[in-house]
């Protein structure tokens, strides 16, 4: 369990709760990692010359934020921070960058086969011709977030399973085959983790997860048909909505 900052909290223009949430969010954000405890109620009244009042004042404000954690009959806990992303045409490499998390990934398939017959149709592909295959593990901050499940037409990327697939596959179309992802139609529903992926994802069974479906385009051509699966706890989505006639009454 970590140990409190032993900073002593003192009467002034600032609450006392105030003053020890600030030292708290502090040592959740920069200090600890997510799933750490932190310093029990009775080390914090004791380290911070505090009453269990401006404890509990300070670690539910923080709870409520999304910073920490409790976890009935063990203790209080950093919680996971969930991603914030938006809803653009970005890797998830790239866009996990901008936003200030490590990105890494796990390759689980590299093959090439037959498509579904529906992922056939979206690439422009005959019954008869194989596509590239490949499935990842993607993960923030060494915490997994999704599960991408890709088809690419084979005959326009020679060579694509021998790359490095644990880097932005966006980029290296765009770098290596003048193929860039330019546009994409995707939709986005709540679904239950099947087993499979709830066992990659780290989630339980039936977990809610955003299921993802997109068919990404180079100019007018076909180059990717892809589902994910992101966690819902980690992962969250925001969008700017604009009426397209000005302002409505409400």
């Amino acid at each position: 369990m970590a140990r409190a900052t032993g900073q002593r909290i003192t009467d002034g223009a600032v609450p006392k709760h105030e003053q020890l949430r600030t030292i708290l969010q502090r040592l959740a954000a920069d200090e600890l990692p997510a799933g750490a405890a932190v310093p029990s109620e009775r080390q914090l009244m004791v380290d911070h010359g505090v009453s269990r009042i401006t404890v509990r004042q300070a670690v539910g404000q923080l709870v409520a934020e999304g910073w920490l954690t409790r976890v009935r009959g063990k203790g209080t806990f950093v919680a996971h921070r969930a991603v914030q992303s938006t809803l653009r045409l970005n890797s998830f490499t790239s866009e996990m960058t901008s936003l200030g998390h490590r990105p890494s990934t796990v390759v689980l398939v590299r093959d090439e086969c037959l498509p579904a017959p529906e992922t056939a149709a979206a690439l422009g592909l005959g019954p008869d011709e194989p596509a590239l295959h490949v499935k990842r593990l993607r993960l923030a901050d060494g915490e997994p977030v999704s599960i991408d499940d890709a088809w690419y037409p084979s005959a326009r990327l020679p060579g694509l399973l021998d790359r490095d697939l644990s880097l932005s596959l966006y980029r290296l179309l765009a770098d290596e085959y003048g193929q860039p992802v330019t546009r994409a139609t995707q939709t986005v529903a709540a679904r239950e983790a099947p087993v499979d992926i709830a066992t990659l994802l780290g989630t339980p069974d039936g977990a809610p997860v955003l299921h993802f479906e997109r068919v990404s385009f180079s100019g007018d051509e076909p180059i990717e048909r892809s589902e994910s699966w992101y966690r819902s706890d980690r992962y969250r989505l925001t969008m700017q909505v604009t009426s397209a006639d000005g302002p409505q009454d409400a």
